[in-house]
């Protein structure tokens, strides 16, 4: 009997898995709404450049860059994207105090509630997008609309699997109450 209740909890594991692989985040789409302000988590490819984007196109008020070196400057990030001096002098912040996806939402909910913004559009990795959607609406209040829009990547297994066990991990912590 134990031997069967593992094996279908196996099965169950990898059939969550290939579903989760299939299912990754997508871009939001041109018809996506405005929003209040616009929050791109760092330690991916893209985020960053996406959130500029849609800054400079209006698609927010203002951007947080959650989870920020306390080194980096904001003149840094203009001359990498190359993004424009003005825009990122007067419309984004740099988030400094988080550490990981957890955190990051701590301090979004921090900086929202500062400015009193209820909607945001969150930008971070297609495959990152589940874990850090279901971290942001666990922190944020329910009144907080959440556009996700997440940047393409091409992950490869050793990315996905471990996304994967961070997400059912982390899951299991929150039903469990530990």
């Amino acid at each position: 009997m134990i031997a069967r209740i593992l094996a279908f909890l196996a099965i169950l594991y990898a059939l969550g898995f290939v579903l989760f692989g299939v299912t990754l985040g997508k871009p939001a789409g041109p018809d996506a709404p405005n929003v209040d302000a616009i929050i791109a988590i760092t330690g991916g490819k893209g985020r960053i450049e996406q959130g500029a984007k849609l800054l400079a196109e209006g698609k927010g008020k203002r951007m947080l860059i959650a989870g920020a070196d306390p080194s980096v400057r904001k003149a840094d990030l203009v001359r990498r994207i190359g993004g424009k001096r003005k825009l990122f002098e007067s419309c984004v912040d740099l988030g400094s105090e988080s550490v990981d996806t957890r955190s990051n939402a701590e301090e979004a909910k921090r900086w929202l509630a500062r400015r009193k913004f209820k909607s945001i559009r969150l930008v971070t990795s297609d495959w990152h997008m589940r874990r850090a959607r279901y971290e942001f609406r666990s922190q944020l209040p329910k009144d907080v609309r959440i556009v996700p829009d997440a940047v393409r990547t091409e992950p490869g297994f050793t990315t996905l699997f471990g996304e994967y066990n961070k997400y059912v991990l982390r899951r299991l912590s929150v039903w469990l109450d530990i």
